[in-house]
């Protein structure tokens, strides 16, 4: 009942996909500003290869609050909270890469590239040196003015596969989108009061989930002992990788991710669950054999997650700083 309530209360914040964005929009007003971003992710990248994980969470949280129009960046001020500091954002990072993105923007073509689009770039960037593909991004959108703390309700990696599809939906994204958004914790990690439960109480049994490969279940006991859990400061709860499958780098793109879940090695209970529907069964299973069409549909997902409620044209602003709203000191 909780995962349905709060699918229930998405609705009312849903944003919806406006297609009105284009390839190269900035080709004459600001031509090396998708160079000048890449330029930027690369360093940051070369200093800590899980840059593109935390871009692409950033991304996700962005988009699916208000739309894709920068909200997550803003900070807050003194007659508002803003969505950075809700619980699911507490553990939000790389803001540092997008402001030295603009920064060097600003530079060369001063309130030109939204905050927004350098969210959208910096996340295809990652992807591509994550393994993934540089995929054409169009790109136009404008910055919102709103960021709210109590507009922020996300899919949570408790929900059933049925309350994640219906939150997707509520964006118009679909359970292909899901199961193949989710490929996105191949290259990242979370916090282990995350899975926690998974370990040592799966619904309120006392005992651990039986899907979880045993060798995997006693790794990650090791690594999230029940002591360790911190619920009243997220951010020094230890972390671990999502993605325990693999023998490659962790940080790489690819259908390990996959592969690990339908052979009971995923660490969300949400990423477990894509191994037990029909749909998203034989997804994964077309995944593991075809790794180029992961990549594809990766990409394809990705350009359509980046146009959920963008503003354009004469809509929002161009931020002279992410972090707050033009005129805001």
């Amino acid at each position: 009942m909780a995962a349905l309530s709060l699918v229930l209360l998405l609705l009312a914040h849903a944003p919806t996909i406006v297609v009105s964005l284009q390839v190269h929009y900035y080709r004459n007003s600001c031509p090396r500003a998708e160079i000048i971003v890449k330029q930027v992710v690369q360093k940051h990248f070369l200093q800590d290869p899980s840059v593109p994980a935390g871009l692409l969470r950033l991304h996700f949280h962005d988009c699916f609050v208000r739309g894709c129009d920068a909200s997550v960046l803003l900070d807050s001020t003194a007659d508002n909270v803003a969505e950075k500091t809700a619980a699911p954002n507490l553990t939000l990072r790389t803001f540092d890469v997008i402001d030295d993105a603009k920064a060097e923007l600003e530079k060369v073509c001063s309130r030109v590239v939204s905050c927004a689009d350098v969210l959208a770039l910096a996340a295809r960037d990652g992807v591509a040196l994550s393994g993934g593909a540089a995929y054409a991004l169009p790109t136009g959108r404008r910055d919102g003015a709103v960021s709210k703390a109590s507009d922020v309700r996300l899919p949570s990696p408790y929900f059933s596969i049925q309350a994640a599809e219906a939150a997707f939906r509520n964006i118009s994204l679909d359970l292909v989108d899901l199961t193949t958004l989710l490929g996105a914790h191949g290259v990242g990690f979370c916090h282990c009061g995350f899975v926690i439960d998974r370990l040592y109480n799966f619904q309120a049994t006392g005992l651990s989930d039986p899907r979880i490969d045993p060798a995997m279940l006693a790794t990650l006991k090791q690594q999230c002992p029940p002591e360790v859990v911190l619920p009243s400061n997220v951010t020094k709860d230890p972390k671990i990788f999502l993605n325990q499958a693999t023998t490659s780098p962790p940080f790489v793109l690819d259908t390990s991710f996959y592969h690990g879940l339908l052979n009971g090695k995923a660490v969300l209970q949400l990423d477990q669950d894509l191994a037990f529907t029909d749909v998203t069964s034989r997804l994964a299973a077309r995944f593991v054999s075809n790794p180029k069409r992961f990549i594809h549909q990766f990409s394809k997902s990705m350009i359509k997650l980046g146009s959920v409620g963008v503003l354009t044209g004469g809509e929002g602003e161009i931020r002279l700083n992410c972090r707050k709203v033009n005129g805001k000191t």
